[in-house]
């Protein structure tokens, strides 16, 4: 009889495991892609360089897991928000001329009260062998972001790429980024 209970107890817990999972993954999907492609154009110390920036979009992060992401940076700062960055799901790619490319973990958008929609991409940033053998500066900057702000007017697009973030709180209370190199400036947006 007991172990009759504990078999049923194991399999109710499966079925709600597969029906919450079922139920997230169908909210988070997109019908369809999305592709975003762009060019990336260095400022200050990196001015007259470009890149091609290609990104896809499968799915959208959902409320919770940005809740989730809020509070692993409070209790942990940058490294609580990069582990946690590390353990999501993958919601997309993005690729810059010269990279592999490596999955984005969080991306939201956002209505904005003028019409427009900004989106919002967060992940951790991929290290390169020779930045963690020689342990450089740039290993603790481990977090790459984008935005990107859609108008109304469907021909008005802007965009700047975070390479290598570090978040912090200052003394305010109040999330600071920290740069590792000049953020880049997205033009010529293409979205399909």
């Amino acid at each position: 009889m007991r172990r009759l209970m504990n078999i049923s107890l194991v399999i109710a817990s499966v079925v709600s495991v597969v029906l919450m999972t079922s139920t997230i993954s169908l909210a988070q999907k997109l019908p369809k892609k999305i592709y975003i492609q762009a060019q990336a154009m260095g400022t200050s110390t990196q001015m007259g360089r470009s890149a091609s920036v290609t990104l896809i979009i499968e799915q959208l992060s959902t409320d919770e897991e940005r809740a989730g992401l809020i509070e692993a940076f409070q209790q942990k700062g940058n490294e609580g928000l990069v582990n946690a960055l590390s353990k999501m799901h993958s919601k997309g790619r993005m690729s810059v001329t010269g990279t592999l490319g490596y999955d984005v973990a969080y991306i939201k958008t956002f209505q904005q009260p003028d019409g427009s929609t900004v989106l919002r991409m967060v992940t951790d940033r991929p290290l390169r062998f020779g930045e963690v053998w020689s342990d450089s500066r740039s290993s603790d900057y481990n977090v790459s972001a984008i935005e990107i702000t859609i108008s109304k007017d469907k021909k008005k697009k802007t965009g700047t790429l975070y390479p290598a973030v570090e978040l912090k709180m200052n003394k305010e209370n109040q999330l600071e980024l920290n740069l590792f190199q000049n953020p880049w400036k997205l033009v010529n947006i293409m979205k399909r």
